[in-house]
C-alpha cells in the first residue's frame, strides 16, 4: 500500500477481535482471539481514490481461500476489507459486488472496523527490515503499483439501466453477456490510427495503438494493456475450451481473451478483444476527453 502514490501511511495491526483492549502477535496466533493480521491506510483522497486501493487489494489477493493469506494458515490470516464511515462502506460494498462476481468463490471479510490496536514495531514496514521475507507480495507488483496513473475511481460502473441505455444491442451482448462479435467485420480489427482504447462502458483507459498489432485474427489485438491491473484476467472452461477470459477493472465489461503463444505479437501475447468493448480516442482529441495524462505514451 505504502508504494501507492497518494497513500500517506500505512500501518500494520490487529483487526476486530473479541472482548479485549489490546493485541500482541504472540496472543493473536493463537487463532482464538478473532483478531485479523491488519494493514491500516491513510490516503489523500486527493491523489488516489477509495476504488484504486481496494481494487488494488483484490489484484494481489486470492478471495477463493478462507482463513489464508500466502503461505500462512489460521484464521488471523482471513482477509477482509473493514471501512470506518458510511461514505466507505459504499464504495467497499460496491468493489467487493464486482470481485464476488469475478469469483468461483468469495471468502474476503466484508464489514465495519470494531476496533484495530498497532502491531509491535518489529512487524512494522517488515519487509524493509527483512528484504527477504518468505511471504510478501512480489517485489515487480510493488514497483507496478509505485507506478500507476489511471485511477479506476475516475471511471466507475454506471447502473444496470444506465448501461442498458447507453450500449447497443451488440454493445451490451458482448460486454454484459460475455458474447463475441463476428471477426473480420468489426470496427476496429484492422484500425490502426495513434490513440487510446477505452471501456465503452466506463472510459476507462485500457489499450493504447502504440501495442497494437496485425495478427490476422480478425479482432483488435494487443501485446499489453496501458497498465497491466487495468485489465482482469480469469479461468475460462466455456464452449469446451479451456481460455483466459479478459475483463475491465472498473467497469467488469467482458472484453474478450488472452493467449501467449502468437508469433506475430513482439512479446507472444496477444490480447484479442472485441470492438464492441471498446472506444477508440484519436490522440488529437485525448486532451478534450480528459486522456491528457496518457499522452506520454506516445512521446517516444
Amino acid at each position: 500500500m505504502q508504494s501507492i502514490p497518494g497513500v500517506i501511511d500505512a500501518q500494520s495491526g490487529y483487526a476486530n477481535g473479541t472482548g479485549a483492549e489490546d493485541a500482541d502477535y504472540e496472543t493473536v496466533c493463537t487463532g482464538e482471539t478473532g483478531f485479523r493480521e491488519t494493514v491500516r491506510v491513510e490516503y489523500d483522497p486527493e491523489q488516489v481514490s477509495l476504488d484504486a486501493l481496494l481494487l488494488a487489494y483484490f489484484y494481489v489477493i486470492d478471495p477463493t481461500v478462507k482463513n489464508r493469506q500466502g503461505n500462512d494458515w489460521g484464521s488471523q490470516y482471513q482477509t477482509g476489507v473493514y471501512y470506518t464511515n458510511d461514505a466507505a462502506k459504499e464504495t467497499v460494498e460496491r468493489i467487493a459486488g464486482i470481485e464476488r462476481g469475478r469469483s468461483r468463490e468469495f471468502h474476503v471479510e466484508i464489514g465495519p472496523l470494531i476496533n484495530f490496536f498497532p502491531a509491535e514495531e518489529y512487524h512494522q514496514n517488515y519487509l524493509e527490515k527483512h528484504p527477504g521475507g518468505y511471504c510478501h507480495i512480489p517485489r515487480d507488483e510493488i514497483e507496478l503499483f509505485s507506478k500507476l496513473r489511471i485511477d479506476p475511481g475516475d471511471y466507475r460502473k454506471p447502473a444496470a439501466e444506465a448501461i442498458r441505455d447507453k450500449l447497443t444491442d451488440e454493445q451490451y451482448r458482448v460486454t454484459q453477456e460475455s458474447g463475441t462479435e463476428r471477426p473480420f467485420s468489426n470496427e476496429f480489427w484492422d484500425k490502426f490510427e495513434k490513440g487510446i482504447y477505452v471501456d465503452v462502458v466506463t472510459g476507462e483507459p485500457l489499450f493504447s495503438s502504440t501495442d497494437k498489432f496485425e495478427s490476422g485474427c480478425g479482432w483488435p489485438a494487443f501485446s499489453k494493456p496501458i497498465e497491466q491491473p487495468a485489465v482482469v484476467e480469469l479461468e475460462d472452461n466455456s464452449h469446451g475450451m479451456h481460455r483466459t477470459e479478459v475483463r475491465s477493472r472498473a467497469g467488469d465489461s467482458h472484453l474478450g481473451h488472452g493467449f501467449t503463444d502468437d508469433p506475430d505479437s513482439p512479446n507472444g501475447v496477444r490480447y484479442c478483444i472485441n470492438s464492441a468493448a471498446l472506444r477508440f480516442v484519436p490522440y488529437a482529441k485525448m486532451e478534450a476527453e480528459g486522456y491528457s495524462y496518457l499522452k506520454y505514451l506516445f512521446e517516444n
